[in-house]
């Protein structure tokens, strides 16, 4: 390791400051060992920052689509620069897997050259007028002031999502970050700083979560709110968010389903399916998590899958050869072993895994269970770990029927060969993503989204802009 950790501080109106509320201990999910500090933002330095924040955007706004394309791949280009730095913080304050974390911070700056290409071409309309005198015209114009809260799992990819698309609208952006993960997220906004941002921009807090949520919702400078994060934590900001009249992009909870039918190509799925159920120690919201598989390779795939699990090395990931990191922190280690206890007490067989690794660290095994109950807590409430739950059908009717049964709709995934199955599936299953035969999602290009509980709104995709920018009729005679 390279990267020296040290302390977080605020970022208000282009400087780096201390908080009011004092600090908060960064701690290593590896080693429980406390890394560093970040500082917490009081009442007052919340305020600072949305002023901040409306001096910014009067100057945002002005600059023109193609300048700030430009800004915004010289931070992308800033951000890649440093890649290999921003991965060993992340893997020390967060805990994933370097090569992980490298990943991940390459594709943010991915993410940052796609939307400063959208930016360029936020494109109004000329509309037809029934009167030979009158023009009628639609202009786009950015919503203002942006309050974006964002998780500790992917603690550069969830927030560049939002700050891209905000800046590239001519928005300007107050991100609440997550006090887990807080150097990560520094490293992003200091690239979008060091390429030459105007002060009050970009604006980054730390803190109480539910403090500092009622203060930047409730703000009247505040017109946009962006979260990612929990279902029911996401209930209650939408709701505080509609008594203000607050536009709102909701990306939350899931469970995703896995179909995998009788003609599937049982080892690729099986290969392709362990992977990203296990990536970041499953605390993805988008991993793969409840598996439905045809009885007649259930066999087959579930030997193929416990195999995957069991083969993957688990350390810190700081380890180059570590594929399979520590949970983010105690609490998540508790939960995991409440859901298999509970699990496996109503019947569900355990195929590898189940248990706490160690006594320092909070490294947890990579966890099968197959013909898990459906009152089984892990099979209606999102696991957010490593626990893969694997159940058999022979109808696929009942796989769909399955498929749908929670109130969740974020990702979903199938394996089939016949054109008929996916023509099927396509329009059946519930879901904001399906991606079938392979996996395909979380590409700057590509819609992210949920539906029913699991939020509403897109965070790739040309139509993510959309939820920065007003569309404003102008029609004259």
């Amino acid at each position: 390791m390279t990267a020296a950790y040290g302390d977080t501080r605020l970022f208000i109106h282009g400087a780096w400051q201390a908080g009011r509320a004092g600090e908060i201990a960064v701690v290593n999910p590896a080693t429980e060992e406390t890394i560093g500090h970040v500082v917490r933002a009081s009442l007052g330095d919340l305020e600072d920052a949305v002023a901040a924040a409306k001096l910014g955007f009067s100057a945002w706004r002005e600059v023109s689509t193609f300048d700030r394309c430009l800004i915004l791949r010289e931070a992308a280009k800033r951000l890649r620069a440093d890649a290999e730095a921003t991965a060993e913080l992340m893997s020390l304050e967060q805990g994933k897997p370097v090569t992980q974390a490298k990943g991940e911070v390459l594709a943010g700056a991915d993410i940052i050259d796609w939307f400063a290409e959208e930016g360029r071409r936020t494109y109004g309309q000329v509309v037809p007028s029934r009167h030979p005198s009158v023009t009628q015209i639609v202009v786009k114009e950015p919503v203002g002031i942006v309050a974006a809260f964002t998780p500790w799992n992917f603690p550069v990819n969830q927030a560049v999502r939002k700050i891209s698309a905000a800046l590239a609208a001519g928005c300007s952006v107050v991100l609440k970050g997550p006090e887990e993960t807080p150097a990560s997220v520094a490293a992003l906004v200091r690239a979008f700083v060091e390429a030459g941002l105007p002060a009050g921009a970009l604006n980054l807090v730390f803190g109480a979560p539910a403090e500092i949520s009622a203060y930047l919702i409730a703000h009247p400078d505040v017109r946009k709110i962006s979260f990612t994060g929990s279902t029911a934590v996401g209930k209650q900001l939408a709701a505080l968010a509609g008594q203000h009249m607050k536009r709102i992009t909701m990306e939350l909870g899931g469970h995703a389903p896995a179909i995998v039918f009788a003609d599937a190509d049982v080892a690729q799925a099986a290969t392709i399916l362990a992977t990203q159920k296990f990536r970041n120690a499953g605390q993805i919201c988008v991993a793969p998590t409840r598996f439905l598989v045809h009885e007649d390779i259930f066999d087959a795939f579930t030997d193929s899958f416990v195999e995957k699990a069991r083969s993957l090395k688990v350390g810190p990931g700081n380890d180059p050869s570590s594929q399979l990191g520590p949970l983010a922190n105690e609490r998540r280690l508790t939960a995991m072993q409440t859901l298999v206890d509970d699990a496996v007490g109503k019947g569900a067989r355990r195929l590898t895994g189940g248990k706490r690794l160690g006594n320092r660290g909070y490294f947890f095994e990579a966890t099968v269970l197959a013909d898990v109950p459906l009152t089984a807590v892990a099979m209606n409430e999102e696991p957010f770990g490593p626990i893969a739950l694997i159940n058999r059908f022979s109808d696929p009717e009942d796989a769909i029927e399955e498929a749908n049964r929670l109130p969740f709709g974020l990702a979903a995934y199938a394996y089939t060969r016949s054109r008929e199955t996916i023509r099927k599936i396509s329009g059946a299953v519930e879901a904001g993503m399906l991606s079938i035969n392979h996996h395909g999602l979380g590409l700057p290009e590509l819609p992210f989204g949920g539906i029913k509980d699991s939020g509403y709104g897109t965070e790739g995709g040309s139509a993510a802009l959309d939820a920065y920018l007003n569309a404003k009729l102008i029609t004259q005679a």
